[in-house]
């Protein structure tokens, strides 16, 4: 039996995706992560497994498309999240990282050849439609009206990260994405477009107000010591 119950902790970082840890006391050592290395996240996980070796960290994936669900339904007891998140139940923690915002789009896209674009240029573009996440959310990285005023379009549903980037591929939508997405997703008819004036997004750790766990609040505490960090494109 775990000293503690469950913690979980999801992470939605440099793919548009989000990835989940569930941690319990006094149980064998067994984690899977995105194919992703060198994320400001291993340093925070390493930091909490060296002050509690009887934890079990297992990662879940969330899906961006639906951010918050994971922590609603319990899926998940701790969730590193894009910025803002502005909900009465959920309470936000340290900042962990930075991401400037790209435009994810297929090789054939328009787009595809520019060096950078500008938030202005989403008019022109179509971009997928998540599935029930908060408007202010999607907002940071597919806003819905561009500087000037004129509405971007929306396109194809979308309730997995797997099925925003067949809806990119195939040249439905854009979408927009933090940069890491461009490392860990480097495919031949996929082209990241930096947005020159998009605000770079910032990523926190995110869980429900009403969970006492100790070990959420050991592990926001170990990703406060750490402090941000900013990644380039």
């Amino acid at each position: 039996m775990p000293d503690h119950p469950p913690i979980t902790a999801s992470r939605c970082p440099r793919t548009y995706r989000t990835s989940a840890l569930r941690a319990y006391r006094r149980a064998p050592s067994h984690h899977s992560v995105p194919g992703q290395s060198g994320d400001p996240e291993a340093g925070l996980i390493d930091l909490f497994r060296a002050r509690h070796r009887g934890a079990r960290l297992r990662h879940r994936e969330v899906q961006p498309p639906s951010p918050l669900d994971p922590l609603r339904s319990g899926e998940v007891d701790v969730a590193l999240l894009w910025l803002p998140v502005r909900e009465p139940d959920l309470t936000v923690g340290p900042v962990t990282h930075t991401s400037p915002v790209l435009l994810m789009v297929a090789a054939d896209h328009p787009y595809a050849h520019r060096d950078a674009i500008d938030l202005e240029d989403l008019g022109d573009c179509t971009l997928v439609t998540g599935h029930s996440i908060p408007a202010y959310m999607e907002e940071t990285l597919a806003p819905h009206h561009t500087p000037a005023g004129r509405p971007i379009r929306r396109g194809p549903g979308v309730t997995t990260w797997q099925e925003v980037i067949s809806a990119v591929c195939s040249g439905e939508a854009a979408a927009g994405v933090a940069a890491e997405a461009a490392r860990f997703y480097p495919w031949p008819n996929l082209v990241f477009v930096p947005i020159r004036d998009a605000t770079p997004c910032q990523w926190a750790l995110v869980w429900r107000t009403a969970d006492k766990s100790p070990l959420i609040r050991a592990f926001a505490q170990a990703a406060a010591e750490l402090g941000e960090t900013s990644r380039p494109l």
